[in-house]
């Protein structure tokens, strides 16, 4: 119970801070609605949060979270109930959002699950969901001779570009992005020294994001 109670007692401070202070933000996003510029698409992952790393506001950013930050092809003829398309076409289409970030991290359990198939061979949902990057970790794989970081790190990165790969199979993405009305960004978290990379297309490489 400790680790609810540690919870609650942050809604409490969250709570003083939003609404007892008289604080208008919630009050106006409630009577304004949300019109957020960007959407995020993030992994799981308890220590990657997009609004503690960026330290957006309420309102700033629309986010999407699962396994690996992965975006899956555009498919509308399947069976299949498609959550991350659904959040996708809801930003793009309805909040009309101008940037759209896929953000990986480093020691991602679900990018470790892509490459040792092994771990997820008594999952119900985790291995499928995953198989969504095979194309990512085939290629690293391939290039494990000239590699100069570890196969982990270099498929946690080609999990982010096939991502970005993904969203431009978007019809309504791929329009935007033609009239340079929306913006596709790759970025890459560094945990454990807290550096922020950003796929640089040019280059073909994720490079540091300053400091200051």
């Amino acid at each position: 119970m400790a680790e609810v109670k540690k919870l609650l007692n942050g809604y409490r401070e969250f709570y003083k801070k939003y609404y007892e202070s008289g604080n208008t933000l919630y009050r106006d996003l409630t009577r304004h609605g949300q019109s957020p510029k960007t959407l995020i698409i993030a992994c799981s992952d308890s220590r990657v949060d997009p609004s503690i790393i960026t330290e957006a506001q309420p309102g700033d950013i629309f986010v999407v979270r699962n396994v690996a930050n992965l975006v899956p092809p555009y498919q509308i003829s399947d069976s299949s109930l498609h959550g991350v398309s659904a959040a996708l076409e809801f930003a793009v289409r309805i909040l009309d959002v101008n940037h759209i970030v896929v953000l990986g991290h480093s020691h991602c359990a679900g990018v470790k699950a892509l490459l040792e198939q092994g771990r997820t061979e008594h999952t119900d949902f985790i291995g499928r969901w995953v198989s969504i990057a095979t194309k990512a970790r085939d290629k690293v794989l391939s290039e494990q001779g000239d590699a100069k970081e570890p196969a982990e790190h270099r498929c946690e990165k080609e999990c982010i570009l096939l991502s970005l790969q993904n969203l431009t199979e978007f019809p309504w993405i791929q329009s935007k992005v033609q009239a340079r009305e929306l913006k596709l960004h790759g970025w890459y978290f560094s945990i454990e020294d807290g550096k922020l990379l950003e796929y640089n297309a040019t280059s073909g490489e994720f490079v540091a994001i300053p400091q200051s």
